[in-house]
């Protein structure tokens, strides 16, 4: 039996982000039988503190795992799991700056997945960038095994440090539900929508994913935006839905966690808008590819790579309307790249053969 153990999410059941959703999935009917999981999970943001989730356990930390506690959640977290572990998977770079001594401390095989050069999100002031870049630096340096979830990162990483990575992207087909037409129906109906009438935006009210550019460009058409996000998290997502609230067209819900719920929305969506400038491969793209509607994605290399080139890109609300102002989108062949190379059965199998 092969011990894992999980590092730098706020933990499972998912309900955060990318990574959360990546651990969410590696666990359950996806896990091979010799794999044991135990994720490290935040006491501080998991309301309720269950032992074990789809097979795996579940371990607390007294701390938030975003924010400025990043950094010693996941410090912590390495402490904790030096002894009882055969392989430690290390998700993100927050606490990276501890591996020199844990590596004096630690003979287990270390799995890092570096993310996508998170010192460059708008988010982080001066000095935070300066500290994530160390990090990353730190994990690339200590690592047994680097993890890209993107071509453009894993050249990245082959360029600024002269290493080589695994390239293994996320999954996406956990976002296929089995809902009946009247729950569709319904689910339309309370929201105000018709099939195939709207475009539906699914992220993290942050800077960097362009929110403000893409709620600019719809305020200045008559097309329905549904934007589904954090709206109360932060001053940023606060003052957008203060700009944006007066406009009819334009739906600023708050996070939604129903998968059931979710499907039914996204796939029912005339076109899928991806805002995210930064990262590599972006969960919320990958999902949204499944469902076989036009994406219309922000232009920056890691979305060309997860897509392909089949989606279509935009740099600001003048050519996202031009965009959005086209009758001959498809989406066809984005849903056969996913089908092809993000399902999470693949997924699963390239982290298991890591650790072997």
């Amino acid at each position: 039996m092969i011990k894992v153990a999980i590092i730098g999410t706020q933990g499972v059941p998912a309900k955060y982000g990318g990574f959360e959703s990546l651990v969410e999935n590696l666990l359950g009917d996806n896990c091979p039988d010799d794999i044991e999981y135990t994720v490290f999970c935040s006491g501080k943001d998991m309301h309720e503190r269950l032992p074990e989730y789809k097979g795996a356990k579940l371990r607390y930390i007294p701390l938030k795992a975003n924010g400025m506690q990043s950094v010693p959640y996941d410090i912590l977290s390495l402490c904790k799991a030096l002894n009882g572990y055969n392989v430690v998977l290390v998700l993100g770079v927050s606490g990276c700056l501890f591996l020199p001594i844990f590596h004096l401390l630690n003979s287990k095989k270390l799995i890092i997945n570096i993310d996508g050069m998170e010192y460059k999100r708008d988010k982080w002031g001066f000095f935070a960038k300066k500290i994530l870049k160390m990090s990353e630096s730190m994990a690339v340096k200590y690592a047994d095994e680097i993890i890209t979830d993107n071509k453009a990162i894993h050249d990245y990483v082959a360029m600024e440090y002269g290493k080589e990575s695994r390239l293994i992207a996320y999954g996406g087909d956990h976002v296929l539900r089995k809902v009946s037409e009247e729950f569709v129906e319904d689910t339309l109906k309370s929201y105000g929508l018709k099939k195939g009438e709207y475009a539906i935006a699914v992220c993290r009210i942050e800077p960097e994913n362009n929110c403000d550019m893409v709620l600019k460009a719809f305020s200045q058409t008559d097309k329905t935006l549904v934007y589904i996000g954090n709206w109360g998290h932060n001053p940023y997502s606060q003052e957008l839905r203060e700009k944006y609230s007066a406009y009819p067209n334009i739906k600023m819900i708050d996070a939604i966690y129903d998968l059931d719920v979710l499907f039914a929305l996204r796939k029912n969506a005339g076109i899928y808008v991806h805002g995210h400038s930064a990262g590599g491969t972006n969960p919320s793209l990958v999902e949204a590819m499944f469902f076989g509607i036009p994406i219309i994605s922000y232009d920056v290399v890691f979305n060309r790579a997860t897509t392909k080139n089949k989606a279509y890109y935009f740099k600001g609300p003048d050519s996202l309307l031009e965009i959005l102002n086209r009758t001959n989108l498809d989406g066809s062949k984005l849903k056969k790249i996913a089908e092809k190379n993000y399902t999470w059965k693949t997924i699963s199998a390239q982290y298991a053969e890591l650790y072997k």
